[in-house]
């Protein structure tokens, strides 16, 4: 063969595989309101930066007239390239071809880009958009599908790994986005199910459409399996690089430390009276926690499920820091189930990554009654006090208001491992609230005589002077200091050096 035919020849089997499915079907997955998996891998990278790997890779399927059809690429793009300049990994699914189905070889092309990764210790980002195990290649394509979660698991907590559902995400292929770190999904075009409706309809005669039963809605707001959610395609895309700038490579770099223009002694006028006098009064945690942080940006995390609990990433002196914080506004900021495991997980990810915790308290106890009881809060609960004792990352917190009970145990206290504990004036820390201690220690005494008791006990022990005597306070601090008590904390653990007792690993309370 002449050089201009080997020439023509490559040129040629290049552009099919760029064409994917083909124009036809280009411009339905258009119609439906997606792009295509390179023009989703385009608008996600650095402009020029992307390596495709593994670009004519063809299955090798021969049932039901497959050996027939080859379309190079197979149904997933794959490759590395950067974001903000810095490494990354990345694969597509492209639901042109062949509906996105796993296929023996696209299984390949993900597991070695997922290797990749890991070696080089590089974050990798899935973008899917699938309609589950290629039917056609039988147990081949499920047995793909344990390669790739294998895979994820080995890289969890070395490696970040952020999954954006762009479509149909069903079956097993459910559960490689359950092992990332985070998914993004986008209204009304991404959903994700076990079983989909019809299945749901014959098994259990409920009727229900894939949108109630797994759309961006549900799982943002009900389920906790997605942590964004996001109008557009390109919302997700951009919402992937923000995040990534928070981020370390991997668990043997530093958390990022961006310039700082914003004055790190800076005091915030407006933090002196968001706590309300009166401790029966809600107020909105984010009104201290994005005046602290630097340019007042907060970057938070699964903003719709369990909002009685806030977690998310900010910038302390340039520094990255994950929050962790009850919010007043919602449920009185109280722990359940669903914040129980909203916190732990988030704490354990920073851990991994060593980004330094900070926690804003104000938690008047655990959640009461028979659904959360019967459902297992003890055992919930319990993820968050060992996710905060096991974490050898700086821990700072700062209680504005109430401490109570065993809440105020597991929201970081001294004794379970926290490196700097502040309080602000108004902070109460005690083991209940002053009415419920005094229905229990006086129960049977009149009116008055429990009037009394309760003014008492409030100014023993609702305040932060008890624990200030006792060290489990390091410090008493006016809250416009917040911002410059935490950077000059967070500059004094910088060398923290922890090490837990040798072990495969713990075995916390799933």
């Amino acid at each position: 063969m002449e050089r201009d035919e080997q020439y023509k020849l490559f040129q040629e089997k290049n552009k099919a595989a760029e064409l994917g499915g083909g124009l036809e079907r280009i411009q339905k997955q258009h119609e439906s309101g997606k792009m295509t998996a390179r023009e989703r891998i385009d608008m996600l990278l650095d402009k020029g930066t992307f390596v495709e790997m593994d670009k004519l890779a063809v299955h090798k399927c021969t049932n039901f007239g497959m050996d027939k059809s080859h379309i190079p690429g197979d149904g997933v793009v794959s490759g590395y390239g950067k974001i903000n300049g810095r490494q990354v990994f990345v694969y597509a699914y492209d639901f042109t071809v062949y509906g996105g189905t796993l296929s023996a070889v696209n299984s390949q092309k993900i597991v070695k880009v997922q290797e990749l990764a890991l070696k080089n210790g590089a974050p990798i980002i899935a973008l899917n958009d699938s309609g589950g195990a290629r039917i056609q290649e039988g147990v081949e394509s499920l047995t793909g599908y344990a390669s790739i979660f294998y895979q994820n698991t080995i890289s969890s907590g070395v490696i970040p790994q952020i999954s954006a559902i762009l479509g149909p995400c069903a079956g097993g292929a459910c559960y490689s986005p359950a092992l990332t770190d985070f998914i993004f999904m986008v209204k009304e075009n991404s959903h994700m199910f076990v079983t989909g409706p019809d299945v749901v309809k014959t098994v259990t005669h409920e009727e229900v459409n894939k949108e109630e039963l797994g759309g961006a809605y549900t799982h943002s707001s009900k389920s906790g399996v997605a942590h964004f959610l996001s109008n557009t395609e390109e919302e997700v895309l951009m919402g992937i690089r923000e995040l990534l700038t928070f981020l370390p490579q991997n668990n043997m770099d530093d958390a990022p430390n961006n310039p700082c223009n914003d004055d790190l002694n800076r005091e915030e006028e407006s933090l002196q009276t968001v706590v309300p006098v009166d401790p029966n009064i809600p107020y909105d945690m984010k009104d201290i926690i994005e005046p602290v942080l630097d340019d007042h940006y907060f970057f938070e995390v699964m903003p719709h499920f369990a909002k009685n609990a806030i977690v998310g990433f900010g910038r302390l002196g340039g520094r990255s820091v994950g929050i962790v914080a009850n919010q007043p506004a919602f449920l009185a900021g109280v722990l359940d189930i669903d914040s129980s495991d909203k916190i732990s997980r988030f704490i354990r990810f920073c851990d991994c990554f060593n980004i330094p915790i900070v926690t804003f308290e104000d938690v008047p106890g655990f959640l009461c009654g028979t659904n959360q009881e019967h459902n297992g809060i003890i055992r919930h609960g319990a993820k968050i006090v060992y996710a905060y004792a096991e974490a050898t990352v700086p821990k700072l917190t700062v209680i504005t208001r109430k401490a109570y009970g065993g809440a105020y145990i597991v929201m970081s206290s001294k004794q379970t491992g926290s490196d700097v504990n502040f309080a602000y004036p108004t902070a109460e820390v005690a083991v209940m609230g002053a009415e419920g201690a005094v229905n229990i220690l006086y129960r049977k005494a009149d009116e008055e005589t429990k009037k009394k008791a309760i003014q008492e006990y409030k100014e023993n022990f609702a305040n932060p002077y008890r624990v200030a005597e006792l060290g489990y306070i390091d410090e008493i601090i006016e809250p416009k200091q917040t911002r410059r008590k935490l950077i000059q904390a967070l500059e004094m653990t910088r060398n923290k050096m922890k090490t837990l007792p040798p072990k495969k690993h713990g075995n916390i309370p799933l």
